[in-house]
């Protein structure tokens, strides 16, 4: 995906594109191409692929969550900062908190923040159960690029959830864990209310993103 690709796919997402979005995007793609060369950040470096399977793929989370308001975010196993990272670029109202139990990771995290001038960005190199325990119902959203088994993370994520809040959770083509969640769902006093499915543009994999409220306490 090169940029013109990428500002024409975004743009169909109804996100704002300027000039100094697509400046920041250029030099976060410019400093992980540096640091990968020290630290394992991605496997997904060609500029086209980082645009599409990184930057364009964190953005579709607006297919299931509006992130024009000023919310408190958290994003567990930020990794090189897909998605929180991306969506603070494009949402700077967005009050945003990196979890990295990495630390060369969380340093690749600050490099960044300190190249883009962002505001309002924590970065944590903790495990997220360890935070968990002294971040109790602080956030509205916590995102979660997941690669292992979701039902792992549930527990974690919900305690740090505001009531009425929300854990979106972005999966390739493997659906399994989801349809098995509702009995531990109910039993955290919380409920999926959405899950969307699409492509990602040009190579046609599959995606699935999951929205989980966390249902008030006297529920």
């Amino acid at each position: 995906m090169n940029e013109d690709k990428f500002i024409k796919e975004v743009t169909k997402l109804k996100i704002k594109l300027t000039s100094k979005t697509l400046k920041d995007l250029k030099i976060y793609y410019q400093t992980l191409v540096v640091w990968n060369k020290k630290i394992n950040l991605t496997a997904i470096i060609k500029e086209e692929d980082v645009y599409l399977k990184h930057f364009y793929d964190s953005l579709t989370l607006v297919k299931i969550h509006n992130f024009k308001k000023p919310l408190l975010i958290c994003d567990i196993g930020s990794g090189a900062g897909f998605p929180g990272l991306v969506l603070k670029i494009f949402f700077p109202q967005l009050k945003i908190t990196l979890i990295e139990s990495k630390t060369k990771k969380t340093l690749f995290l600050k490099e960044v923040v300190k190249l883009l001038k962002l505001k309002e960005v924590k970065i944590i190199n903790k495990r997220a159960e360890e935070y968990a325990k002294n971040n109790l119902k602080i956030f509205d959203v916590i995102t979660m690029r997941a690669v292992g088994n979701i039902n792992l993370m549930l527990k974690t994520a919900l305690l740090m959830i505001k009531d009425n809040g929300f854990f979106l959770i972005m999966k390739g083509k493997k659906e399994d864990e989801a349809k098995n969640m509702s009995l531990l769902l109910s039993n955290l006093k919380s409920k999926l209310v959405k899950i969307k499915r699409f492509m990602l543009p040009i190579e046609n994999s599959h995606r699935h993103l999951l929205k989980i409220k966390k249902l008030p306490s006297k529920c």
